[in-house]
């Protein structure tokens, strides 16, 4: 008999784990959740208490079977999944899916995974918190509610196929807000004036700035004049030291924006690269919003620094968590061994997100950088402005010999000043030159993944587990795209002193460009409207947040997880069974954007089943013969909020025929996909460096025979008997193509070139990818 059985999570845990253990123990995975509700069912019994109707998917019966068998064997069963809440809630539903008996079993738990960690969690062990359990219940029950209640009211009066979420929905508004603020925002001009000196020794210039912007050019022409004949005198100089100090270890919300920052990584794609390190032993746990520090760690940290960059380097720092929730675990994110710059094993991600978390861990407990900031302060004769010139000299790096936190927007970077020349006080310098520069307000900054974490971490909006979850959801579900924008040219002024005279120049500017920022749809702009009318409290940030510290509450056993959810119904579905009700003439996000002159018809865009088209005239039911209404898809970087008629219109003169190629008609179009061109039955996309309303015959066929070369590029053999079966070059290799589905060449199998018609589609018939549709697609051979 095994004497013990250890459960975790994930079969990488289980190989780490398995080290450290001795041979009495044996280790599985459950590999992540074993029950949960029904896909397509509400499974959730409102009228009993709430209770939830768990089911053990299908992928997961044989595994719960093989878990069944082990447990039954073991003397004792210890449950070590995370220790967070979802984990405690896997490791209850092992406890009640397998049958676990009380008395043999245990719960473990870790926030790291090193041999000292693991055996003081298996020396250690305690009984499931049903309180965490039943906060994770709860989460799950409540966005079951809305997500159920809430999308077939979608469905019907948006598009179907929509989906609505708690949280999801107001990360979403949080953007529809944003982006809307920004098509509002009007900028303002200003003129800000720079001055350069030259100093007595003849040589030295000082760089300057006015301390404060001009209006408009009038004012700044008029203060250049007056600079042309004024006296200029070095009225003050003051030099104060001051400190920067480190920011603290990460949290998971702090991972997911400095990594974005340092290393251009998604909010999920950390959180993959972390869980990778946690597995492997290198991280501790990587879902917290802790900021505290074991004592072995702080122990070994002024170990490292003391010895690596001497005492002076080294400050203690004992950071406490302000989250009132912080409940996802004991400790922040830090490396499991701080002798450990660097880490031997693992993919170059890897190696680049432990590099951050390295050097984050050892600077916050390193001293702070001393600096020492001048400024240099210009006095005008007869004016009350100022030119000042500000230098800053590190007197000690301290911390920023190791890490210097970065910052999301252009706007919020410090300038970075240097070393000042020697100034003399009451010195006159003579004026070298005097530009003022036309410069505009800028518009409120997009967000982008780590912004947007920052943003709802602030309004108390999800926890550590849900950011990335969120975040991707919303990108899945094509309310959001994460894309950039072109930006628009902006002519601007620059008035200078030339040979004792103002100068005036125009010059141009691109602004408004955005990279890899995140963009709200159409589609996601019209369900966020839809519920903003009919559900404002739901999408309230404060009602959001309030939930959050619901779960709070639960988790610290202050209130009953059934009661939270019989408030919550009680006040949810009668606003649900309303808006259900009400009957609207138009569909929901419609937009009339005024009359076709052709026509008379009126002219709409709205959300159509497969994204935003155009419309042009109504269905009349009554009237048959009456015509029908024409339609048109948007096309990329358009939007049923701005789009003028002009533009809409101009979406009717597709499609349109531009010539012939080989006996056959050429078509453009717009479609699902984008711009394409439409030649025998098949549909070529016309790139981004065309445009589809002026291009050329010569400029099709060009497209199609490239397209043809490519894939001869690609083909490795055809079938005169069956046309619809090929074997194609592939990025992996050969394989087979054959109605619309992909099929892998078995290694035994001959040449790709070698094979048969016959040996392909028994391939086919036994490869084990979709095996239901390829052998229907067999049969009808």
């Amino acid at each position: 008999m095994q004497k013990k059985l250890v459960i975790v999570e994930s079969p990488a845990k289980a190989k780490t784990i398995e080290k450290f253990l001795g041979k009495d123990y044996k280790v599985m995975s459950s590999y992540g959740h074993i029950r949960d509700l029904k896909t397509k069912e509400f499974s959730v019994d409102v009228r009993n208490n709430y209770e939830p109707q768990y089911v053990i998917p299908l992928d997961k019966r044989k595994l719960v079977s093989e878990l069944k068998k082990a447990s039954a064997a073991a003397e004792e069963v210890l449950l070590a999944s995370d220790e967070d809440r979802e984990g405690e809630a896997i490791a209850w539903h092992l406890s009640e899916a397998l049958g676990l008996q009380s008395e043999k079993t245990q719960r473990i738990v870790f926030h790291e995974i090193t041999k000292p960690a693991i055996m003081h969690a298996v020396t250690h062990p305690r009984s499931i918190n049903i309180n965490l359990v039943n906060a994770q219940q709860a989460r799950r029950v409540l966005d079951r509610i809305v997500g159920f209640e809430v999308s077939p009211i979608l469905w019907r009066k948006v598009k179907p196929a929509l989906s609505a979420g708690r949280v999801q929905s107001v990360a979403v508004r949080l953007l529809v807000e944003r982006e809307r603020e920004i098509q509002q925002f009007v900028s303002e001009a200003s003129y800000r004036v720079t001055a350069h000196f030259l100093l007595s020794d003849g040589k030295t210039l000082l760089k300057t700035e006015l301390n404060r912007r001009l209006k408009n050019r009038e004012e700044a022409r008029e203060f250049l004049q007056y600079c042309l004949s004024a006296e200029f005198t070095v009225d003050d100089i003051t030099t104060k030291p001051f400190r920067k100090s480190p920011a603290p270890p990460f949290t998971t919300s702090t991972l997911q924006q400095e990594a974005a920052r340092k290393l251009s990584f998604s909010v999920s794609q950390t959180m993959i690269v972390a869980q990778r390190l946690y597995e492997s032993g290198y991280i501790t746990y990587m879902r917290t919003d802790s900021v505290n520090l074991s004592d072995l760690a702080l122990g070994t940290s002024r170990e490292t620094i003391t010895k690596t960059y001497g005492e002076k380097y080294y400050h203690f720092r004992k950071y406490q968590t302000k989250s009132k929730g912080a409940q996802e675990a004991h400790e922040a994110i830090r490396p499991t061994d701080m002798n450990a710059p660097e880490i031997q094993h693992g993919s170059l991600q890897d190696k680049r997100l432990y590099d951050l978390i390295y050097k984050r861990t050892v600077a916050c407990q390193m001293a702070d950088a001393e600096l020492e900031r001048t400024t240099i302060s210009i006095g005008i004769e007869g004016k009350k402005e100022k030119f000042t010139a500000t230098g800053e000299v590190i007197q000690f790096d301290g911390f920023l010999h190791v890490y210097m936190e970065s910052v999301d927007d252009d706007a919020e970077k410090e300038q970075e000043n240097g070393l000042l020349p020697p100034v003399t006080l009451h010195e006159t310098p003579g004026l070298d030159g005097i530009t003022a520069t036309e410069r505009f307000t800028q518009r409120p900054p997009r967000y982008t993944e780590a912004s947007l974490v920052r943003r709802l971490e602030e309004l108390g909006i999800g926890r550590p587990s849900t950011y990335a979850p969120t975040i991707q959801t919303i990108q899945n579900r094509e309310y959001v795209v994460r894309g950039d924008k072109p930006g628009e040219e902006r002519t601007y002024n620059i008035l200078a002193l030339k040979d004792g005279k103002v100068m005036s120049e125009e010059k141009t500017e691109m602004v408004g460009v955005d990279r890899n920022k995140l963009l709200p749809t159409d589609i996601g702009t019209v369900v966020n409207d839809f519920l903003m009318e009919y559900f404002p409290d739901v999408m309230d940030y404060n009602f959001t947040a309030s939930v959050e510290k619901e779960f709070d509450a639960i988790a610290e056993g202050e209130l009953v997880w059934t009661r939270a959810m019989d408030k919550f119904y009680r006040f949810f579905h009668p606003i649900v069974e309303a808006t259900a009700a009400i009957k609207t003439a138009h569909k929901v996000g419609e937009r009339q954007v005024g009359i076709d002159p052709g026509s008379g018809e009126p002219v709409f865009v709205k959300i159509g089943r497969y994204g935003p088209i155009a419309q042009i005239g109504q269905a009349n039911p009554e009237n048959k013969k009456a015509p029908k209404p024409r339609f048109a898809s948007l096309i990329k970087g358009q939007s049923i909020e701005t789009i003028t008629l002009e533009e809409t219109l101009k979406l009717f003169d597709l499609p349109r025929s531009i010539g012939a190629f080989e006996g056959d008609g050429l078509t453009v179009g717009i479609g699902r996909f984008g711009p394409f061109v439409r030649h025998q039955e098949k549909f070529i996309s016309i790139p981004k460096t065309l445009d589809p309303y002026t291009i050329s015959e010569e400029e099709a066929i060009q497209l199609i025979v490239e397209k043809r070369a490519k894939e001869a590029e690609r083909t490795i053999k055809l079938f005169a008997e069956d046309p619809d079966l090929k074997i194609l070059k592939g990025r992996f290799g050969a394989y087979i193509a054959y109605q619309g589905v992909n099929y892998r060449i078995p290694k035994d199998a001959a040449a790709p070139t070698e094979l048969t018609l016959e040996a392909c589609l028994k391939i086919i018939e036994f490869s084990p990818e979709k095996t239901v549709k390829k052998r229907n697609a067999v049969k009808r051979k």
